[in-house]
């Protein structure tokens, strides 16, 4: 009992942090008016509490589990996809989206990526029982439910956005999000269960990726931004609240949660936390907001809770199921 709620503490924990990630994503590139300038930020961000503290936790008290290639290999590799799908939130937000409903585009599309990648890795498609998918479709619509009768802007200021590159950047983010559950999950798995070393991976990836390659190409994209302080600090904040969100999901597959489980109810609940948040910073008068659009944030919140009950449980250790028999 202890460890189920603690898989649910940590499901919060990660769902309120990305869920709060793109509106204070979206301050810090507009103060910068760049795409390439937050980025680097949310890297540092990333570098500092997911490769700097957790190295010197692990260097002063060490952990179980160990390094291993393969587990390493992994665990980069889920940093390069987190890192990837932040880029593709910046890109969608540069070309004129709104974190009120490229979010939930998001969160909405990532679950059933994560639903089909964990099946391919663990050839567990047997395993997607008619309830779980029913409630992975109640989350799906219920996103869709949030984007259509999003609370609209104001006519005086509504701009044409260019729709095709905005869903490209969503499209990268769908992908790359939705693959980082279950890649994770593997390398942590590969390095005995350990909680900071997969982190690390995480935030080293994110070093590479957010960091080093963003500075080198500001000058030959000829980026026009700038360094503003307050931007700078919204794009800290942002990547602070996805490395908290990252060692959230990785908490939560220490407790016994699964991928099929753990995200599809991070991505569920994330937009309603997005679009509240969303709302607040804007001040949305309360008559702007759609009947329709709170049933479909009821709607996300009963997916997410009919897929964390009949989630796959996965097959018990094979000393166990011999031992049963």
């Amino acid at each position: 009992m202890l460890q189920f709620l603690g898989m649910l503490g940590a499901i919060a924990l990660t769902a309120i942090c990305w869920g709060v990630y793109g509106p204070v994503l979206h301050f810090g590139r507009e103060a910068m008016a760049s795409p390439l300038r937050p980025f680097v930020c949310v890297g540092m961000a990333y570098f500092l509490i997911a490769v700097l503290i957790p190295f010197a936790l692990l260097l002063r008290k060490g952990e179980r589990g160990q390094w291993s290639g393969i587990g390493v290999f992994w665990s980069l590799l889920a940093g390069a996809s987190g890192a990837l799908g932040a880029l593709g939130v910046i890109l969608a937000l540069h070309y004129g989206g709104k974190p009120i409903f490229v979010m939930p585009l998001v969160f909405g599309g990532a679950p059933v990526v994560n639903t089909l990648l964990t099946a391919v890795i663990n050839k567990s498609f047997n395993q997607l029982k008619a309830p779980f998918l029913a409630g992975l479709i109640l989350v799906i619509a219920g996103a869709v439910t949030v984007l259509v009768f999003k609370p609209q802007q104001p006519a005086h200021t509504v701009i044409s956005v260019p729709i095709i590159e905005v869903l490209l950047a969503v499209a990268l983010s769908v992908v790359c999000w939705g693959a980082y559950g279950p890649v994770l999950h593997r390398g942590q798995l590969a390095m005995d269960g350990s909680r900071l070393r997969p982190l690390i991976c995480i935030g080293a990836a994110y070093f590479l990726i957010a960091v080093l390659v963003p500075l080198a190409l500001l000058v030959p994209l000829g980026d026009s931004g700038s360094w503003d302080i307050a931007g700078c600090l919204w794009s800290l904040a942002a990547g602070s609240l996805g490395a908290v969100g990252a060692l959230g999901a990785i908490l939560a597959f220490a407790c016994g949660g699964k991928p099929f489980t753990v995200m599809p109810v991070v991505f569920g609940c994330a937009p309603v936390i997005n679009t509240l948040t969303t709302l607040a910073f804007a001040h949305t008068p309360r008559n702007d907001v759609s009947p329709w659009f709170l049933a479909g944030m009821l709607v996300v919140g009963l997916g997410a809770a009919t897929v964390l009950i009949f989630g796959p449980r996965g097959h018990a250790p094979v000393k166990q199921r011999m031992e049963s028999a």
